[in-house]
């Protein structure tokens, strides 16, 4: 073999000796792990009906809540939703940002518009009265914080809805329960454990 040629073979073999290194240097599963999601199973239980868990989607749902959802424009959020037969339903949303510290202001940021939610929602309707529980943080990871929110309509409507915000690492998560009541109707103490499974599910 003409010795240019034989050099040019071995500089392909190199080449493709490195490419190859290259691949077999990524370690199977290097990719970032997607954060994991609540189950249906994983709701407070309904006295009367089973819970139904949808696809995992791209996006923030229209159901969440809207003192929430003006925090997250810009972030890339997945959601799931679950609902049941009758008339309660409930949403989980996950956001995965650049740092910890991005990961621990959005949380704040959240827990903070939360605690302002029922003033807001007077404020845009006269005709809608509302009020705020702070039911407290939870011991899961980096934290989590669960609230309360009723509304009651001069028409007579009215709604509970718990929501908690969670932390591990960079992920962000909301869950949020809710149905036609009041406070009393509001299964705190099981959104509690739903709320610590969606934390350690962000694994």
């Amino acid at each position: 073999m003409p010795n240019r040629t034989r050099a040019g073979a071995l500089t392909a073999l190199a080449a493709a000796g490195l490419a190859l290194g290259i691949v077999l240097a990524v370690p199977a599963g290097a990719a970032p792990k997607a954060p994991g999601f609540l189950s249906a199973e994983d709701l407070p239980p309904h006295p009367s009906s089973a819970w139904t868990a949808d696809r995992i989607e791209d996006g923030v749902p229209e159901t969440l809540l809207g003192c929430v959802t003006d925090a997250l424009p810009g972030y890339d959020a997945r959601h799931r939703e679950f609902r049941t037969e009758l008339d309660t339903g409930a949403v989980q949303v996950t956001i995965v940002v650049g740092s910890t510290s991005k990961a621990k202001a959005l949380a704040n940021r959240l827990n903070e518009e939360m605690r302002t939610c029922a003033t807001e929602i007077e404020q845009a309707d006269p005709e809608t009265e509302a009020a705020v529980r702070d039911y407290g943080s939870l011991q899961v990871e980096e934290g989590a914080r669960v609230h309360g929110l009723h509304t009651e309509t001069s028409w007579g409507a009215t709604d509970v809805h718990l929501l908690s915000v969670g932390r591990d690492g960079r992920t962000v998560t909301l869950v949020q329960w809710g149905q036609m009541g009041d406070f009393g109707d509001a299964p705190v103490k099981a959104f509690k454990k739903t709320t610590v499974t969606a934390v350690e599910k962000l694994r």
